[in-house]
This record gives structure tokens, sequence and C-alpha cells, in this order.
């Protein structure tokens, strides 16, 4: 059944993933089969459109930004800036919007998310994973799960950028060579809530260290997130994460012990034909070359293997490296996922 208009979203946040969002839109054409309608964030809006413009990691927008009458226009198009502390604060069916994108990153509960709805939302796409999987009503990974939306679900987590990256790594090998036990070591770049020079952060005394002068140990519920989507591996996964003094630009470090003997060779073919054919493709890919993090600033896909890193010690112990853009990869999920989650809405009987 054809999408009989463009779907109407609003983004709840405009930092880094909201920003990205809304670029990877434009930049796939046409706003990619939707129209944004309006933006919320407590920002000015010269900031707001020098910000569109500018990017640092990403460079200059591709098009033309302006502000006129409390709106960006952007290549033509008005999208309306809101400055609402708090979901209740706005007429979300006032909007007529299909979708509300969260990309604020401060709402983790149901209660949260009903907040959105009670004010008119008629269905939430959050930009990180939620507290508990009771929190919403499908955690979708695109690539992975996404056939199990029915369309009626209100709340909708994209999981992470992270669990993005590895999930599909890790069911792709446990159908093709079985796993037994999983370790995984996040390799991230910088993130905003930690400072560039030495400051006070409220929860983590790690984090009170200048970003770009320390690899920093951090917490991280990625393997939580990864049992949450592969049930079959729950107890049977360890994750830990640092913070790398970079800008942009991840990758995940990770060792499977296999049910099965292999050697790098079939562990790699099994990777690249998954990145040429099938379910992944397009969102998987896969490298022989000499890279480093900065050649994959910008990249769309959820993971992109590093075959030059795979080793295999014994006949059963493996290692893998996958890189992943942790911001523009996981916006263009996002989008993957509003698109797919509205066509199930709409084509319901």
């Amino acid at each position: 059944m054809p999408q009989p208009r463009p779907y109407r979203v609003a983004l709840n946040g405009y930092g880094r993933i909201g920003r990205c969002v809304l670029r990877a839109l434009f930049e796939r054409g046409a706003q990619a089969g939707f129209e944004i309608v309006a933006l919320n964030d407590l920002a000015d809006l010269a900031s707001l459109e020098y910000l569109t413009r500018f990017d640092s990691t990403h460079g200059r927008f591709p098009g033309e930004v302006r502000v006129e009458d409390d709106c960006l226009h952007i290549n033509g198009h008005c999208v309306k800036v809101l400055r609402s502390a708090t979901p209740e604060e706005i007429d979300w069916a006032a909007l007529d919007v299909d979708l509300v994108l969260e990309c604020s990153g401060a709402y983790h509960t149901r209660e949260d998310g009903e907040r959105f709805l009670a004010a008119g939302a008629p269905r939430v796409l959050f930009s990180q994973p939620m507290a508990s999987e009771t929190d919403v009503d499908a955690t979708i990974v695109y690539g992975v799960n996404q056939d199990c939306l029915t369309g009626d679900e209100l709340l909708v987590s994209n999981a992470s950028c992270t669990t993005n990256c590895g999930v599909p790594l890790l069911r792709l090998l446990d159908q093709a060579i079985g796993l037994e036990y999983v370790s995984i070591t996040t390799i991230h770049s910088a993130m905003n809530d930690q400072p560039v020079i030495d400051a006070y952060h409220a929860e983590d005394l790690r984090r009170t260290r200048s970003a770009f002068q320390s690899v920093i140990p951090v917490s991280t519920g990625l393997a939580r997130g990864i049992e949450r989507l592969l049930p079959e591996l729950a107890g049977r996964i360890q994750a830990k994460a640092v913070r790398v003094p970079t800008v942009n630009v991840s990758c995940l470090d990770i060792t499977l012990q296999t049910v099965s003997d292999t050697d790098a060779t079939e562990v790699n073919r099994i990777l690249r034909e998954a990145a040429t054919s099938g379910p992944l493709k397009g969102l998987l890919a896969y490298t022989e070359l000499p890279h480093a993090s900065c050649d994959f600033n910008h990249d769309p896909h959820s993971a992109i293997v590093d075959a030059s890193q795979t080793r295999v010690s014994g006949p059963r112990l493996v290692n893998v490296l996958a890189w992943f853009d942790n911001e523009w990869g996981f916006a263009n999920r996002m989008i993957d996922v509003a698109g797919h989650y509205l066509n199930v809405v709409h084509q319901k009987p």
C-alpha cells in the first residue's frame, strides 16, 4: 500500500541526535517521506539556526537555513520552533503529527512517555533505551526485529547506537556458528556529559575529568540492552565501556566463545556475505582496508566490520571489531524505524 502523504513528525530535543535526524531527512531527499512540522528546544532561535547551518563534526548543512517568524526555514520548508520545558506544555494534537521523535534523551520511563500521550501526541519514538523493557511497547533494532511492530504500539524505543551496532552482529554469528559467551568493550568518542576541562559531574567521579586528556572508563547498560533484544544470550554476556578523546565515531571490540569450531576466514565470510545481501544489506558494511576511525564520520551504517582486525584464538575464541558513527548512523536508524513504524500503523485495516 503506497504511503498516502508525507508523515508529519515533530522533534523534541534538538541536540546532537535531533540535529542529525533533521539533517539526515533532508540529505535523503524530499525529507524522505516525512514532513518535519515542529521542533522543541529551549535554545534561542539564533543558536538553533547557527547550529543547523554549521556543524563541527558533519560540516555545513547542504542547503539554505534561515529564521523567520519563530520558524526555521530549511530549503524553503518551515519548521515551527517551540520552547517548552516539559511535554505537557505543548499541544501535540494541534500540530497534527503522526509521531513525536523524542531526541532529548531526558525521558526513560513509561510514565515519561505517557506525559507526551496525555498532551496529545499520538505515538512517540525515543532515541534512547528506556529504564526497563516494560517502559515501552517495543524496543527496535532496525534490521533485526522491526517486523514485530503491529501498529498498536504507542511508545517505541530505537535502543542505542551501541545496541544497533552489536545486536545484528551477535544474532548473525549466533545463527551461523553459535555463541556460548560474549564480552564487549565499547570504545566510544567523547559525549556531551563530559567536560572539556576538569569540572564537577553529578554521578561519576571519572567523568569530572577532561574528555580530551584521558581514556575514561564509564558505566554502560549495553549488556542489558542486548539481552532485551536477544534473550537467548541472557546471563552469557558482559560489557564495559571507555570514552576516548575523539569527537565522533566509536567501535565495539567483541570477544566471542563459539559453539562450533571456526577460523578468521569463515567469520569474515559470514560477515561479508551479510553485508552484501539479505536483511542487513545497507545496515552492515564490511571493509578489509586499513582504516582509522575518522574514515567513518558521517557513515549511515549501523556497523562497519573491520575484517583486518578479526582474530581467532584456538578454534572457538573469536574477536571482531566493528566501527559505527554514533551520531549519524543512529540518526539514520531513527528515520528507518519511524518510517517502518508509521507504514505499519497506516496499513492497518
